[in-house]
């Protein structure tokens, strides 16, 4: 795991700028903190942070071919290295290591852009290949690992991370405000835009090509499947034991120490439990407890205690969340909603005290359907077939407009809310499924000078019209591939990669082996969820190794509640939410702002939400300013 920079310039004269370099590679140290490396020649510079995993001793970067001629910054793991490596040895390849990044200079040598296709991990990279004059970047099937670019000055610029790009004067641009209400919108900003005007990120299972004299060539050179697999419940559970224990084994090849989370939920457990089965020595596992009701250390210690592992925990209060949030947003660089980061960064930074690498359960929710969002629309989804279509959007959307909402009821209680979604259609139902704060909720919150900005601006639009293009597919597989293609990336793999790097831990996900994934998804619905059993097969293979207990209990949320927190702590929200970086942007109302918060402290209405997305914001705008004011002074 690494982190990488890098400057393609227009002129293929022009003198690689080193200074430059090595502070766009500081920025980023953090992802790898055991050496630095670079590669400088006219038109090009290649910077490089490293965090040593495999062959610690010979797999330095920047990486070359045997003459010379091709060079790679790799960030991420290669899991069929070995493999990958015997193939390209008969073919003639010689390997002077025997690192898995050097399998993949050999491979762009003997299959050029589709090289990709033969890896299988998680990765970005960008390789120069002086040859043909092209310089190769790609990102992961399921976009595990970032990859961030802009245009500036007409040069090709790179990172990992928007940290590293800050470091170059003048290259982040505006904040963009549609990106500003598509944060509001999910949560986070949808890919592959940024919050920044001119920065794009590189959509997973995609590579771009780039030649001087020619336009960029973006190709995507994967897709999850669409086709369902007739497949027996017996067949199917054995087949998942086979693919979770081989997803598992594939990422236990380590050449430092190696660990894993332990949630108390079904996907850490399973991944905890395959993993214990397969080493020869005790594995440590890794636990963030939080005081009061949603506390799953007790579940934790019941896996541990089954598989003899080493159990490290720790405790999270709701206290921090206010100044997590600022924390937050300095790992993250741009505006980031999912309140689970903080007690994610508190779970690195001590697996991180023991281990060099740890296995996460991340990916199982969206392979194997375990979303209560997902579930709730499936539902919906059955209701409107015996509505007509007329009946849901007249009579159906008048009642919702009258009838009252019961912000503290369960989700399902909640008849206005119930009426507004079955007035919509599947897709614009589920995309109300995926929103944080709607409509003029959401645009009541923005300054008139902001709103005038977003005018016309449909944040559901991109989300609507994919799922849209996948009409024809059975309705659960269609909302498992749109979060694939949006939360997945956009929320849940930016926090693992984030969190886990501003720790300096390399953090695997098994269950989002492509292979793995593939198969889950061309499983019948009926072997996702059957009745009110969702995760169903998952749970069928897991019965002879994990305890009932873990297997049929309530999904639990990875964080704790706000809305208390953010009563008693209403001073400090005031001061960050109407401060200065936040008055001074011009994006906000503050006297809408002030309502929020007074609401929610009088215990009137719960704004916990609005009001962690808004402190997430806040974090940002501070953040960015201490960003810019470095990069201007290293001008």
């Amino acid at each position: 795991m690494c982190g990488l920079a890098g400057i393609h310039y227009a002129d293929a004269e022009q003198k690689p700028g080193m200074a430059l370099a090595r502070r766009m590679a500081a920025a980023i140290a953090h992802r790898g903190p055991d050496g630095e490396g670079y590669h400088a020649e006219p038109g090009l510079v290649f910077a490089h942070r490293r965090l040593a995993v495999i062959d610690p001793a010979g797999g330095q970067q920047p990486m070359f071919n045997e003459d010379g001629s091709v060079v790679i910054i790799f960030n991420g793991e290669i899991y069929n290295f070995e493999n990958l490596r015997a193939r390209l040895v008969r073919a003639g390849h010689v390997f002077r290591n025997r690192s898995d990044t050097e399998a993949v200079v050999h491979a762009w040598e003997s299959y050029g852009p589709d090289c990709v296709d033969h890896l299988c991990g998680m990765f970005a990279f960008a390789l120069w290949d002086r040859n043909s004059g092209q310089l190769f970047c790609a990102r992961d099937r399921l976009g595990k690992k970032p990859f961030h670019y802009a245009y500036h000055r007409g040069d090709f610029v790179f990172a990992s991370e928007l940290a590293a790009l800050a470091a170059v004067p003048g290259l982040l641009g505006a904040i963009d405000p549609a990106s500003v209400e598509d944060f509001f919108t999910f949560g986070y900003v949808p890919e592959p835009a940024t919050i920044f005007s001119n920065v794009r990120k590189l959509p997973p299972a995609h590579t771009l090509l780039i030649q001087r004299g020619a336009a960029p060539i973006l190709r995507r050179y994967w897709a999850p499947p669409r086709a369902i697999v007739p497949c027996t419940e017996a067949a199917a559970a054995a087949q998942m034991a086979t693919h979770l224990a081989d997803a598992v084994g594939k990422r236990l090849v380590s050449d430092v120490p190696l660990g894993a989370f332990l949630s108390g939920g079904i996907d850490s457990s399973a991944v905890v439990a395959s993993a214990a089965a397969q080493l020869a020595h005790k594995l440590d596992t890794f636990t963030v407890g939080f005081e009061g009701a949603e506390d799953e250390t007790p579940y934790a210690r019941l896996v541990a205690a089954r598989y003899g592992t080493r159990q490290h925990e720790t405790r999270e209060a709701a206290v921090d969340m206010i100044e997590g949030a600022r924390v937050q947003a300095a790992i993250f660089g741009e505006p980031f909603g999912d309140a689970s980061a903080v007690p994610s960064l508190a779970v690195c930074r001590m697996a991180r005290r023991h281990v060099t690498v740890a296995l996460s359960g991340d990916g199982g929710d969206e392979v194997f359907a375990g979303y209560r969002r997902t579930r709730w629309h499936m539902l919906v989804s059955a209701a409107r077939r015996y509505v007509p279509q007329a009946a849901r959007r007249h009579v159906i959307g008048q009642l919702a407009a009258i009838y009252p909402k019961l912000d503290r009821a369960p989700r399902f209680l909640r008849a206005k809310h119930t009426l507004s979604e079955l007035a919509l259609d599947d897709a614009a139902g589920f995309a109300r499924t995926a929103t944080k704060v709607h409509g003029a909720q959401r645009r009541d919150l923005f300054s008139r000078t902001q709103r005038a900005a977003v005018s016309g601006h449909d944040p559901h639009a991109s989300l609507v019209a994919q799922f849209e293009a996948t009409e024809d597919l059975d309705p659960l597989l269609q909302a498992q591939l749109a979060d694939l293609e949006t939360w997945l990336p956009g929320d849940i793999l930016t926090k693992a990669d984030r969190t886990s790097m501003a720790a300096s831990l390399e953090l695997r996900a098994p269950f989002l082996d492509h292979a793995l994934v593939e198969w889950g998804l061309a499983l019948p619905a009926h072997l996702k969820m059957r009745g009110g059993t969702q995760k169903y097969i998952l749970k069928k293979a897991l019965e002879p190794v994990l305890p009932a207990e873990i297997l049929h209990r309530r999904k639990q949320g990875f964080t704790n509640d706000l809305a208390p927190a953010f009563r008693t702590q209403a001073p400090l929200l005031r001061a960050r939410l109407l401060g200065e970086p936040m008055l001074a942007s011009g994006l906000f109302a503050p006297d809408t702002v002030a309502r929020l918060i007074d609401a929610h402290e009088a215990g009137t209405a719960d704004h916990a939400q609005k009001l962690w997305l808004l402190l997430a914001f806040e974090g940002f705008l501070a953040s960015r300013e201490g960003i810019l004011a470095t990069s201007a002074h290293a001008a």
